[in-house]
């Protein structure tokens, strides 16, 4: 897996809370994350979202209720979720996962912001 090397923290710890739609993640490295459902979903590792290159980016609509009906472990290295809108090709490896719980305010930030500029809403 690309990025993944023996210094990445992994996660001893996975939780999925429906009624608040969050991913609970706790590492190795003590770092503690909570993940809103609909913030994995539009920052999803797929090429769906995320294109196939810079600037190929797919910017997610109306996912503020999406929800992770399931959470599958793919290998020892990332989790798939299945999501309650019928995506489910995003693989997140621990990597991203701890990346993506690191710069959750500025990543999400930037997501209102891309919203905003494009007219385009959460709901």
């Amino acid at each position: 897996m690309p990025g993944l090397s023996k210094d990445t923290p992994v996660p001893t710890e996975i939780k999925l809370h429906q009624v608040s739609r969050l991913l609970e993640l706790t590492f190795n490295d003590g770092k503690h994350f909570q993940l809103p459902c609909e913030f994995l979903r539009v920052y999803s590792p797929s090429a769906e979202v995320r294109g196939h290159g810079p600037g190929q980016e797919t910017l997610q609509t109306g996912k503020k209720n999406v929800e992770i009906k399931a959470v599958e472990a793919v290998g020892n290295y990332a989790v798939q979720l299945m999501f309650s809108d019928g995506h489910n090709t995003g693989i997140y490896s621990w990597d991203i996962l701890y990346d993506y719980g690191v710069r959750q305010q500025e990543m999400w930030q930037d997501y209102l912001q891309r919203l905003a500029q494009a007219g385009a809403s959460r709901e």
